[in-house]
Order: structure tokens, then C-alpha cells, then sequence
């Protein structure tokens, strides 16, 4: 079981903790432009959905129809490197990272409410 979640927790946990480190410096930039914590929280969240629903919608498209882009790329002969597989990889990284985001965010803005 090792050999079969190391890579896929290693993907998505290192996108999880970017979102993460992105959400703070986001929450942290928009403070500093003169935005209150909790609009820049919540600002941050925001963008963070974007990126988790368009994670969540690309690989559910990727799962869906990719093997019948691999085939048409095949029958053009379009020597395209791209693959159901990395496509849903990659959308299973913006998802981690949307995730990330959200999760920061939100706790920046609960930490941010109970200190007021």
C-alpha cells in the first residue's frame, strides 16, 4: 500500500502546502495594501475556491472524456504528449492547492474574528 500512496500523497500534499503558504502571503500582501484581516481572509478563500473548483472540474473532465482525446489525438496524429493520466494529475494538484488555500484561509480568518 506504501508503494501506491507515497506518490499520489506526495503529489497532492506538496500542492496542499503550497496553496497553504500562498494563502497566508496572499492574506498577509492584501493586509499590508490596507485591507482589513478579515475582507483579505475572505478575499483569499475566494481565489482559493477558483482554484479548487477548477481542479475539481478539470479532472472530473479528464476522467470522463480523456481516453477519447488520447484517441483522437492518436487518429490526427497529433504527437501531443499529453495523457489522461497526467491530466488528471495535474488537475488533482490545483485541487490540493485550492484546498490548501481554502483551508488557510479560513482558519486565518477565524484566528483574526476571535482576536478582534
Amino acid at each position: 500500500m506504501g508503494e501506491y500512496l507515497r506518490p499520489r500523497l506526495r503529489i497532492v500534499g506538496g500542492a496542499f502546502l503550497v496553496g497553504a503558504v500562498v494563502a497566508g502571503g496572499l492574506v498577509l500582501a492584501f493586509t499590508v495594501a490596507g485591507w482589513s484581516p478579515v475582507r483579505a481572509a475572505r478575499l483569499a478563500f475566494v481565489l482559493a475556491v477558483l482554484a479548487f473548483g477548477g481542479g475539481l472540474f478539470g479532472w472530473a473532465g479528464s476522467a470522463m472524456v480523456g481516453r477519447d482525446f488520447e484517441r483522437m489525438q492518436a487518429h490526427l496524429g497529433t504527437r501531443t504528449n499529453w495523457t489522461e493520466m497526467k491530466s488528471r494529475r495535474a488537475m488533482a494538484r490545483i485541487g490540493a492547492f485550492g484546498t490548501g488555500a481554502m483551508m488557510t484561509a479560513g482558519v486565518l480568518e477565524v484566528v483574526v474574528l476571535v482576536a478582534i
